[in-house]
């Protein structure tokens, strides 16, 4: 097995990214380690970009950086697809010319919702919105380089960091006695540090192993639930919770539309690099475990 060296993670400061920085030179402490954000390596410029890889000559390239605003998305346009579908494809580009991997995240929004089981990977994407749209591309966009490549899709990402469905909720408990929470939208959360513990599972097979296995694939924990059936979760065993209220989606209109159903099977992924994943109520419960550990921490 043929261990990277030389590792590139874009997205230093998102919620998979800062858990990949952290997690990354514990498990391979003898490589150099190179996290970046966009004021580093500028995804919007193709020089910036090229330039960048050229000099460092990564073995492994993470790419833990998109466009992530799903509603504005609808109306900033451009810039979603230049960082979900455009950067992707010249970062498998420069990945190819160096001879390294690429590991780069999608999402489950890239499917309309109309199934009631779960995605595989050979389901055809129909994207309702502008975001799923332009991380499709991007998907896309790799694959036409026929660059050594792991394209994993996921969902409902959240954790202890940045902008996330699990901090809001716990924000708001402070502020409000009452929660309105969706309830006819299905699919899976799933925890960054736990994505970001799976990537370095992967990355631990090697740099042949996952050169030979290039391809698309799902990784999401196990289970399903709604917004609500999350925020109910959040919540379970905490003394004083808000009073939740299960919605209609048409109750809290937004900009950009989702899929009813988002659900993704992660058994290929399995299958294939030998995995086990985490339920996801599982992964919340050891999420709440780190987050009291971090409170008693300040206090």
């Amino acid at each position: 097995m043929t261990a990277f060296s030389n590792i590139l993670v874009l997205g230093r400061d998102g919620q998979i990214g800062s858990a990949l920085t952290e997690q990354l030179p514990l498990t391979f402490p003898d490589a150099r380690l190179t996290a970046t954000e966009v004021d580093e390596i500028d995804l919007t410029q193709n020089d910036s970009m090229t330039s960048a890889i050229r000099a460092l000559k990564p073995d492994l390239i993470i790419n833990a950086a998109a466009y992530t605003a799903v509603d504005r998305a609808e109306s900033d346009v451009e810039l979603a697809y230049c960082l979900n579908g455009f950067a992707p494809g010249l970062l498998a580009e420069e990945a190819k010319r160096c001879g390294a991997l690429l590991i780069h995240y999608s999402t489950d929004y890239v499917f309309d919702g109309e199934k009631t089981t779960p995605y595989i990977e050979t389901d055809s994407p129909n994207p309702l919105n502008e975001y799923g749209k332009s991380k499709r591309a991007g998907e896309i966009a790799i694959e036409q380089t026929s660059a050594a490549a792991l394209i994993l899709r996921t969902s409902w990402v959240y954790g202890l960091r940045g902008k996330n469905f699990f901090l809001t909720m716990l924000r708001l408990a402070q502020e409000r006695d009452e929660l309105r929470i969706v309830n006819d939208q299905t699919g899976v959360p799933n925890e960054s540090d736990e994505l970001a513990a799976l990537t370095v599972s992967l990355v631990r097979k090697g740099i042949d192993f996952l050169k030979e296995r290039s391809g698309l694939y799902h990784l999401s924990a196990g289970g399903q639930t709604t917004w609500f059936g999350f925020a109910q979760a959040i919540f379970e065993d905490m003394p004083k919770c808000p009073r939740l209220i299960p919605i209609a989606t048409r109750e809290y209109p937004l900009p950009a539309k989702r899929p009813v159903y988002g659900v993704l099977s992660a058994q290929h992924l399995m299958n294939t690099f030998s995995l086990e994943i985490l339920d996801w109520r599982a992964s919340l419960m050891n999420c709440q475990q780190r987050r009291s550990l971090l409170e008693n921490v300040r206090v």
